[in-house]
């Protein structure tokens, strides 16, 4: 199986409550390797760019404010199978129904403060970490 890139973002619930650390640990200890990363501060034009597809939902402007009222921790992670693998490790949407030892579950308040972002497919990962990383910022993958 080939490596693979997701984008990763501890939102500023998690931030707020200095549980990073503990995030990228685990994520480090479930095989994913920091390829990028970097702490920002979302303005809120940048929160409605990144979250585009979402404009026009309900739910669209509360997202848009909590994640431009502090900062984030963005990365691009990688692995084999890391979407997926990826999506496994953070748990359900809702941390409510999120699996036991799931990041969501251990750190996650509800379905609008669930510590962590992860894309949902390998084209969305693509497109999510053009647009947080320069190319020049990612670093290569290992060669064999």
């Amino acid at each position: 199986m080939a490596l693979e890139r997701t984008l990763s973002i501890i939102k500023p619930d998690a931030m707020e409550k200095n549980t990073a650390g503990a995030i990228v640990a685990r994520l480090e200890q479930e095989g994913f390797t920091v390829k990028a990363m970097k702490r920002i501060h979302l303005t809120r034009a940048e929160a409605e760019g990144f979250y585009a597809e979402h404009r026009g939902r309900g739910f669209f402007d509360e997202l848009v404010t909590f994640m431009s009222r502090s900062p984030i921790l963005v990365m691009a992670l990688e692995r084999e199978d890391a979407v997926a693998k990826y999506r496994e490790v953070i748990g359900a949407t809702d941390p409510a129904k999120a699996a036991a030892g799931t990041i969501r579950k251990l750190y996650g308040a509800n379905v609008g403060e669930n510590a962590v972002h992860g894309s949902d497919k390998p084209a969305t990962a693509a497109r999510e970490i053009a647009y947080f990383f320069a190319g020049y910022e990612v670093a290569p993958s290992a060669t064999a």
